[in-house]
Protein backbone atom coordinates (compact mmCIF):
# COMPACT_ATOMS: atom_id res chain seq x y z
CA UNK A 1 0.00 0.00 0.00
CA UNK A 2 2.82 2.37 0.81
CA UNK A 3 6.56 2.39 0.42
CA UNK A 4 9.65 2.79 2.57
CA UNK A 5 11.70 5.96 2.52
CA UNK A 6 14.38 7.92 4.35
CA UNK A 7 15.90 5.26 6.51
CA UNK A 8 16.88 1.70 6.99
CA UNK A 9 14.51 -0.88 5.53
CA UNK A 10 12.33 -2.54 8.11
CA UNK A 11 12.29 0.44 10.43
CA UNK A 12 8.73 1.34 11.50
CA UNK A 13 9.73 4.98 11.91
CA UNK A 14 10.61 5.25 8.23
CA UNK A 15 7.58 3.42 6.90
CA UNK A 16 5.16 5.54 4.86
CA UNK A 17 1.56 4.67 4.11
CA UNK A 18 1.41 7.45 1.49
CA UNK A 19 1.85 5.99 -1.98
CA UNK A 20 3.95 8.23 -4.29
CA UNK A 21 1.95 6.89 -7.25
CA UNK A 22 -1.38 8.05 -5.81
CA UNK A 23 0.10 11.34 -4.59
CA UNK A 24 1.69 12.44 -7.85
CA UNK A 25 -1.04 10.98 -10.04
CA UNK A 26 -3.55 13.18 -8.22
CA UNK A 27 -1.20 16.16 -8.52
CA UNK A 28 -0.76 15.71 -12.29
CA UNK A 29 -4.53 15.19 -12.69
CA UNK A 30 -5.27 18.48 -10.92
CA UNK A 31 -2.42 20.36 -12.56
CA UNK A 32 -3.76 19.60 -16.05
CA UNK A 33 -7.24 20.86 -15.19
CA UNK A 34 -5.72 23.83 -13.36
CA UNK A 35 -3.97 24.87 -16.60
CA UNK A 36 -7.25 24.41 -18.51
CA UNK A 37 -9.04 26.64 -15.99
CA UNK A 38 -6.42 29.38 -16.47
CA UNK A 39 -6.94 29.22 -20.24
CA UNK A 40 -10.73 29.44 -19.81
CA UNK A 41 -10.49 32.47 -17.50
CA UNK A 42 -8.00 34.17 -19.84
CA UNK A 43 -10.24 33.67 -22.88
CA UNK A 44 -13.27 34.92 -20.93
CA UNK A 45 -11.43 38.03 -19.68
CA UNK A 46 -10.10 38.80 -23.15
CA UNK A 47 -13.59 38.49 -24.65
CA UNK A 48 -15.05 40.82 -22.01
CA UNK A 49 -12.31 43.41 -22.47
CA UNK A 50 -12.93 43.49 -26.21
CA UNK A 51 -16.56 44.53 -25.69
CA UNK A 52 -17.95 48.02 -25.25
CA UNK A 53 -18.73 49.31 -21.77
CA UNK A 54 -22.48 49.42 -22.50
CA UNK A 55 -22.54 45.75 -23.43
CA UNK A 56 -20.47 44.82 -20.38
CA UNK A 57 -23.48 45.24 -18.08
CA UNK A 58 -26.32 44.69 -20.54
CA UNK A 59 -26.64 40.93 -20.60
CA UNK A 60 -24.34 39.29 -18.07
CA UNK A 61 -26.80 36.45 -17.52
CA UNK A 62 -26.51 35.21 -21.12
CA UNK A 63 -22.94 36.28 -21.92
CA UNK A 64 -20.85 33.24 -22.99
CA UNK A 65 -17.66 35.02 -21.85
CA UNK A 66 -19.01 35.45 -18.31
CA UNK A 67 -20.15 31.81 -18.20
CA UNK A 68 -16.66 30.76 -19.32
CA UNK A 69 -15.04 32.87 -16.59
CA UNK A 70 -17.36 31.59 -13.86
CA UNK A 71 -16.68 27.94 -14.75
CA UNK A 72 -12.95 28.68 -15.11
CA UNK A 73 -12.67 30.41 -11.70
CA UNK A 74 -14.60 27.60 -9.99
CA UNK A 75 -12.37 24.98 -11.63
CA UNK A 76 -9.25 27.01 -10.73
CA UNK A 77 -10.12 27.10 -7.01
CA UNK A 78 -11.02 23.41 -6.80
CA UNK A 79 -8.00 22.16 -8.74
CA UNK A 80 -5.69 24.50 -6.80
CA UNK A 81 -6.84 22.82 -3.59
CA UNK A 82 -6.22 19.44 -5.21
CA UNK A 83 -2.73 20.39 -6.44
CA UNK A 84 -1.47 21.88 -3.18
CA UNK A 85 -3.28 19.33 -1.03
CA UNK A 86 -1.75 16.35 -2.82
CA UNK A 87 1.75 17.87 -3.03
CA UNK A 88 1.81 19.00 0.63
CA UNK A 89 -0.23 16.04 1.89
CA UNK A 90 -2.70 18.49 3.42
CA UNK A 91 -5.86 16.72 4.57
CA UNK A 92 -7.91 19.94 4.84
CA UNK A 93 -7.29 20.99 1.22
CA UNK A 94 -7.83 17.44 -0.03
CA UNK A 95 -11.16 17.25 1.80
CA UNK A 96 -12.24 20.58 0.27
CA UNK A 97 -11.30 19.21 -3.17
CA UNK A 98 -13.08 15.88 -2.60
CA UNK A 99 -16.24 17.45 -1.13
CA UNK A 100 -16.42 20.06 -3.92
CA UNK A 101 -16.16 17.41 -6.65
CA UNK A 102 -18.75 15.25 -4.89
CA UNK A 103 -21.20 18.16 -4.58
CA UNK A 104 -20.73 19.12 -8.26
CA UNK A 105 -21.19 15.50 -9.35
CA UNK A 106 -24.38 15.13 -7.28
CA UNK A 107 -25.76 18.45 -8.59
CA UNK A 108 -25.16 17.29 -12.17
CA UNK A 109 -26.85 13.98 -11.41
CA UNK A 110 -29.84 15.67 -9.75
CA UNK A 111 -30.13 18.21 -12.59
CA UNK A 112 -30.15 15.40 -15.15
CA UNK A 113 -32.83 13.45 -13.25
CA UNK A 114 -35.00 16.54 -12.66
CA UNK A 115 -34.62 17.57 -16.30
CA UNK A 116 -35.86 14.14 -17.36
CA UNK A 117 -38.69 13.92 -14.81
CA UNK A 118 -39.86 17.52 -15.18
CA UNK A 119 -39.31 17.82 -18.91
CA UNK A 120 -42.10 20.40 -19.34
CA UNK A 121 -40.66 22.74 -16.71
CA UNK A 122 -37.18 22.26 -18.15
CA UNK A 123 -38.58 23.18 -21.55
CA UNK A 124 -40.15 26.37 -20.16
CA UNK A 125 -36.84 27.31 -18.53
CA UNK A 126 -34.97 26.78 -21.81
CA UNK A 127 -37.64 28.89 -23.55
CA UNK A 128 -37.05 31.66 -21.01
CA UNK A 129 -33.29 31.58 -21.58
CA UNK A 130 -33.66 31.65 -25.37
CA UNK A 131 -36.18 34.52 -25.23
CA UNK A 132 -33.81 36.46 -22.98
CA UNK A 133 -30.99 35.84 -25.45
CA UNK A 134 -33.20 37.11 -28.30
CA UNK A 135 -33.83 40.35 -26.38
CA UNK A 136 -30.06 41.00 -26.07
CA UNK A 137 -29.14 39.73 -29.56
CA UNK A 138 -27.66 43.02 -30.84
CA UNK A 139 -25.98 43.95 -27.55
CA UNK A 140 -23.37 41.18 -27.40
CA UNK A 141 -21.32 40.01 -30.40
CA UNK A 142 -20.48 36.64 -28.81
CA UNK A 143 -24.14 35.98 -28.04
CA UNK A 144 -25.12 37.08 -31.53
CA UNK A 145 -22.63 34.69 -33.14
CA UNK A 146 -23.82 31.88 -30.86
CA UNK A 147 -27.49 32.41 -31.79
CA UNK A 148 -26.67 32.69 -35.50
CA UNK A 149 -24.65 29.48 -35.34
CA UNK A 150 -27.48 27.63 -33.58
CA UNK A 151 -30.15 28.85 -36.02
CA UNK A 152 -28.06 27.88 -39.05
CA UNK A 153 -27.07 24.47 -37.66
CA UNK A 154 -30.59 23.48 -36.54
CA UNK A 155 -32.41 25.22 -39.40
CA UNK A 156 -34.68 27.16 -37.06
CA UNK A 157 -35.69 30.70 -36.16
CA UNK A 158 -36.57 32.18 -32.78
CA UNK A 159 -37.70 30.30 -29.68
CA UNK A 160 -41.12 28.78 -30.31
CA UNK A 161 -41.58 30.45 -33.72
CA UNK A 162 -40.00 33.10 -35.91
CA UNK A 163 -42.43 35.70 -34.49
CA UNK A 164 -40.43 35.58 -31.24
CA UNK A 165 -37.91 37.93 -32.85
CA UNK A 166 -40.41 40.71 -32.25
CA UNK A 167 -39.18 40.61 -28.63
CA UNK A 168 -36.00 42.31 -29.81
CA UNK A 169 -36.22 46.12 -29.97
CA UNK A 170 -34.63 46.23 -33.43
CA UNK A 171 -36.87 43.52 -34.94
CA UNK A 172 -40.03 44.54 -33.08
CA UNK A 173 -43.11 44.81 -35.31
CA UNK A 174 -44.78 47.74 -33.58
CA UNK A 175 -45.65 50.62 -35.94
CA UNK A 176 -43.69 53.17 -33.90
CA UNK A 177 -40.45 51.18 -34.22
CA UNK A 178 -38.05 53.37 -36.26
CA UNK A 179 -35.53 50.58 -36.86
CA UNK A 180 -34.71 49.60 -40.46
CA UNK A 181 -34.97 45.98 -39.28
CA UNK A 182 -38.58 46.37 -38.15
CA UNK A 183 -40.52 43.09 -38.55
CA UNK A 184 -37.37 41.35 -39.82
CA UNK A 185 -35.46 38.28 -38.62
CA UNK A 186 -31.67 37.68 -38.58
CA UNK A 187 -30.08 36.41 -41.79
CA UNK A 188 -29.29 33.13 -39.98
CA UNK A 189 -33.03 32.33 -40.19
CA UNK A 190 -32.98 32.41 -44.00
CA UNK A 191 -33.07 29.32 -46.19
CA UNK A 192 -29.73 29.50 -47.97
CA UNK A 193 -29.17 27.30 -51.02
CA UNK A 194 -25.70 25.85 -51.58
CA UNK A 195 -25.36 27.48 -54.99
CA UNK A 196 -25.39 30.97 -53.47
CA UNK A 197 -21.80 32.14 -53.05
CA UNK A 198 -22.70 35.42 -51.31
CA UNK A 199 -25.22 35.55 -48.46
CA UNK A 200 -27.72 38.40 -48.54
CA UNK A 201 -27.71 39.62 -44.93
CA UNK A 202 -31.01 41.45 -45.55
CA UNK A 203 -32.81 38.28 -46.60
CA UNK A 204 -34.92 38.33 -43.42
CA UNK A 205 -36.32 41.81 -44.11
CA UNK A 206 -40.05 42.04 -43.23
CA UNK A 207 -40.50 38.26 -42.90
CA UNK A 208 -42.42 38.54 -39.61
CA UNK A 209 -45.28 40.16 -41.53
CA UNK A 210 -45.76 37.00 -43.61
CA UNK A 211 -48.05 34.13 -42.67
CA UNK A 212 -46.40 30.91 -41.48
CA UNK A 213 -46.71 29.02 -44.80
CA UNK A 214 -45.59 31.99 -46.87
CA UNK A 215 -42.69 32.78 -44.54
CA UNK A 216 -41.58 29.14 -44.75
CA UNK A 217 -40.65 29.71 -48.39
CA UNK A 218 -37.91 32.14 -47.38
CA UNK A 219 -36.92 31.38 -43.78
CA UNK A 220 -36.94 28.50 -41.30
CA UNK A 221 -40.29 29.30 -39.71
CA UNK A 222 -40.06 26.59 -37.01
CA UNK A 223 -38.67 27.64 -33.62
CA UNK A 224 -35.38 26.38 -32.21
CA UNK A 225 -36.87 24.84 -29.06
CA UNK A 226 -38.69 22.04 -30.90
CA UNK A 227 -35.62 21.48 -33.07
CA UNK A 228 -33.43 21.27 -29.98
CA UNK A 229 -35.78 18.82 -28.23
CA UNK A 230 -35.90 16.60 -31.33
CA UNK A 231 -32.09 16.71 -31.60
CA UNK A 232 -31.74 15.66 -27.95
CA UNK A 233 -34.13 12.73 -28.44
CA UNK A 234 -32.18 11.65 -31.54
CA UNK A 235 -28.78 11.88 -29.83
CA UNK A 236 -29.43 10.43 -26.38
CA UNK A 237 -26.53 7.98 -26.66
CA UNK A 238 -24.16 10.76 -27.71
CA UNK A 239 -25.27 12.98 -24.84
CA UNK A 240 -24.99 10.04 -22.46
CA UNK A 241 -21.42 9.47 -23.64
CA UNK A 242 -20.57 13.14 -23.11
CA UNK A 243 -22.12 13.05 -19.62
CA UNK A 244 -20.10 9.93 -18.84
CA UNK A 245 -16.97 11.60 -20.17
CA UNK A 246 -17.54 14.52 -17.77
CA UNK A 247 -18.37 12.25 -14.84
CA UNK A 248 -15.36 9.90 -15.13
CA UNK A 249 -12.67 12.55 -14.36
CA UNK A 250 -14.74 13.71 -11.38
CA UNK A 251 -15.10 10.18 -10.03
CA UNK A 252 -11.37 9.53 -10.57
CA UNK A 253 -10.52 12.72 -8.67
CA UNK A 254 -12.87 11.79 -5.81
CA UNK A 255 -11.43 8.26 -5.59
CA UNK A 256 -7.76 9.33 -5.68
CA UNK A 257 -8.26 12.12 -3.14
CA UNK A 258 -10.14 9.81 -0.75
CA UNK A 259 -7.43 7.14 -1.03
CA UNK A 260 -4.72 9.73 -0.37
CA UNK A 261 -6.63 11.17 2.61
CA UNK A 262 -6.90 7.71 4.18
CA UNK A 263 -3.20 7.05 3.57
CA UNK A 264 -2.21 10.37 5.18
CA UNK A 265 -4.41 9.64 8.21
CA UNK A 266 -2.79 6.22 8.61
CA UNK A 267 0.64 7.83 8.32
CA UNK A 268 -0.24 10.37 11.04
CA UNK A 269 -1.49 7.58 13.30
CA UNK A 270 1.78 5.68 12.76
CA UNK A 271 3.84 8.78 13.57
CA UNK A 272 1.82 9.41 16.73
CA UNK A 273 2.26 5.77 17.73
CA UNK A 274 6.04 5.90 17.20
CA UNK A 275 6.27 9.22 19.05
CA UNK A 276 4.34 7.86 22.01
CA UNK A 277 6.44 4.70 22.31
CA UNK A 278 9.75 6.46 21.72
CA UNK A 279 9.01 8.84 24.62
CA UNK A 280 7.99 5.95 26.89
CA UNK A 281 10.94 3.55 27.36
CA UNK A 282 8.81 1.18 29.48
CA UNK A 283 6.15 0.65 26.79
Amino acid sequence: MGGRRRGAPGSDEDYSFVSPVVKYLLFIFNFLFWIISLVMVSIGLYARMMKHAEAALACLSVDPAVMLMVVGVLMFIITFCGCVGSLRENICLLQIFCISLTVIFLLQLVAGILGFVFADKARSKVTEVINNAIVHYREDLDLQNLIDFGQKEFGCCGGVTYIDWSRNMYFNCSKDNPSRERCSVPFSCCIITKDKMVINTMCGQGKQELEYIEAGKYIHANGCIDKLVNWIHSNLFLLGGIAMGLAIPQLVGILLSQVLINQIKEQIELQNYNLKHSSDPWS
